[in-house]
Order: C-alpha cells, then sequence, then structure tokens
C-alpha cells in the first residue's frame, strides 16, 4: 500500500506511529542520504496525519546478508541489490546497503520535529543463516559444520555493527527461523559470535516462539538488556488436523491442516499480559509495534482490533511500592 494511503488507514485506525519499511514506498535509506528534501517531507507528511516514526525496517535486504542465495531472493530484494543474481555479490550488496540504513536512519530521526525523537535509533532486520537448512542433520554433518555457521554470520555482521556504532544506531536482529537466531540458544550463540556487540540485540516478536516451544518470556529476560524493539503479534499453535508437523508439510499459511498459523492479537495462543508484565520487568520503554499478519482476516479490520487489544492490555507499571499505604511515612 502506497504510503500517503496507509497513513490515513494508520491514523483512523488509532495508532501512534509507524515502523517504517525499507520496501515499497515507505522508506529509502539511499534517497534519504542523496536527496535534501526527502527526510522533511516525510516528516511532514507524517505530521500531517499525527503520526510519528518509532523504528525503521530492513528485514529483506538483511535476509540476503548470511543466506544461501536462490531464485527466492530475487522477488524480495531491489534490483540493484540483486544485480545479476551471483550469490556472494548479493550478499556483499545487501551489506552495504544495510550500513547505508544505519547512517539514514540516524539522519532520519536526527531530524525529527521535537518531541518526536525515540529514545534510541533502531534498525530491525533479518540477518539470513548459511546453516538454517541443515536444522535436522542429516546428512551427518561434519565436525564444527553449525559453528562455522556462526563464524560467517559474525564476519559479515561485524564491520555492519560497527558501522551501527559509528552512528549511534541499534540493530534488532527479530528472532525467526531461517535466522541465525530463532530461539534462546541460537540467540546465545548469535550473541556470543559478536562478541557481545553493544549494538547487537533483538526485535522481541513472541509469535515466532510459541508454536516452536519456546519460552518467549524467559527470551525477554534471558535478553533484557538487548530487547530494543517488541513486535505484538499473535499466533496459534495445534491447531491443524494432526497430519503435519511444526515445520511439515508444505503448506500455505491459512491451510487447515497447518500445525500452526500467524492471528490477529488476541485471536491467538500468546498470553500477552506475561508478555506486558515481563517487558516492564526489565525496564522496556521501546514502542509496542503491532505485526499483523492473518490469512483468514480482512487486515483492517485486523489492525483496528490489534490496535485496540494492544491499548487495553498496556499498562503504566506501578512507581511505588504496592504495599506503601501501610507505611507511617506516606501521607
Amino acid at each position: 500500500m502506497p504510503l500517503k494511503e496507509l497513513l490515513v488507514h494508520v491514523k483512523a485506525l488509532g495508532f501512534d506511529g509507524v515502523e517504517l519499511a525499507c520496501w515499497g514506498d515507505h522508506f529509502d535509506p539511499v534517497l534519504a542520504l542523496e536527496k535534501k528534501e526527502y527526510i522533511p517531507e516525510l516528516w511532514k507528511l507524517l505530521q500531517s496525519h499525527g503520526l510519528t516514526c518509532v523504528s525503521i525496517s530492513s528485514h529483506l535486504i538483511g535476509q540476503a546478508i548470511c543466506d544461501r542465495i536462490d531464485e527466492r531472493h530475487q522477488a524480495i530484494l531491489p534490483v540493484e541489490i540483486w544485480g545479476d543474481g551471483e550469490p556472494e555479490g548479493v550478499r556483499q550488496r545487501a551489506a552495504e546497503r544495510m550500513k547505508v540504513t544505519a547512517r539514514a536512519a540516524r539522519k532520519f530521526f536526527d531530524a525529527a520535529p521535537a518531541g518526536l525523537k525515540p529514545e534510541r535509533v533502531v534498525v530491525n532486520g533479518f540477518t539470513g543463516s548459511s546453516i538454517w537448512h541443515s536444522l535436522y542433520a542429516f546428512p551427518p554433518l561434519p565436525t564444527g559444520y553449525w559453528e562455522k555457521g556462526y563464524a560467517d554470520f559474525a564476519n559479515r555482521f561485524l564491520p555492519i555493527l560497527d558501522v551501527f556504532e559509528e552512528n549511534n544506531v541499534y540493530f534488532a536482529l527479530e528472532a525467526h527461523p531461517t535466522e541465525i537466531a530463532f530461539d534462546i540458544v541460537s540467540a546465545e550463540k548469535a550473541v556470543e559470535a559478536v562478541k557481545g556487540h553493544p549494538r547487537f540485540g533483538f526485535n522481541f516478536d513472541p509469535s515466532h516462539f510459541g508454536y516452536q516451544g519456546v519460552d518467549y518470556v524467559q527470551f525477554i529476560y534471558r535478553f533484557a538488556e538487548r530487547i530494543f524493539h517488541a513486535h505484538m503479534k499473535d499466533v496459534w499453535w495445534k491447531s491443524g488436523d494432526g497430519s503435519v508437523g511444526v515445520f511439515g508439510g508444505h503448506l500455505p499459511f491459512g491451510d487447515r491442516r497447518r500445525f500452526w498459523d500467524f492471528r490477529s492479537l488476541g485471536r491467538g495462543n500468546i498470553n500477552f499480559e506475561k508478555v506486558i508484565v515481563a517487558l516492564n520487568d526489565i525496564g522496556y520503554r521501546g514502542p509496542l509495534s503491532v505485526e499483523w499478519e492473518d490469512a483468514r482476516m480482512d487486515r483492517l479490520h485486523g489492525a483496528k482490533e490489534s490496535c485496540d487489544f494492544v491499548r487495553r492490555l498496556q499498562f503504566t507499571q506501578n512507581a511505588v511500592a504496592f504495599d506503601a499505604a501501610f507505611s507511617k511515612e506516606v501521607a
């Protein structure tokens, strides 16, 4: 949906702002750096609808940085990144574009009107993975095979993270199947691979953990200092007819036989009450960004009910001890 059309809906649906994606016409990091009027005009457009921007998303570019490149990537990448499709060239161009995105995000948020500057500038995204295809280790893997995958990730992302550091921007990986981190243990390995780089963290999205059987609330506590962004997205699981497993069947979203499917907020199995409590516990003060995917529902209907759901659920953390009323020192 073109940005001008999208923002009309976003405001009417009750949202405070948007998370601008680096595809379509929503946010172009190259134009942000090269075209003088691009950023002022974009902020003017946002303000004309009474909206702000909370982060930049570069998932599609990020996916190509560490992935085993094939024809699937051509459909999601800009033509200049795909180029001739030679895999290593695609990966290298994607990595350079991610660096550009860090610089563009800094410039964009530096130009934010008074009161709209976020506490930290965040670029959300994917990393891709050279080893996801080996999730089921057969034929048997050579010794150190997975370790080489994490080394490849570190070699490709450490120079990127250094650019994020130079520009005071944070990279938030959405831990997700097909990425270098997709559960708690693989996320720990990813952090270790980049030597605990301070600019590397996570875009927390419980929907990618629940159906895998991963404790999504524990993920929040485990990576308390590295939760840079939060997606509110729901999912149900054990919902099919028993004919396929978690990653089985090669079935499209919405097929009734699937073991799991994304749902509109409040219609799945994620316990968002626990999510909000945990985010408050770790002192998270970033946005609660609705990412909506439900193959069975009209997207505008889903966006409205999801926004309303988060507003009902969200609460301000208590600022005093709950039993302070019993203290003689409290008036």
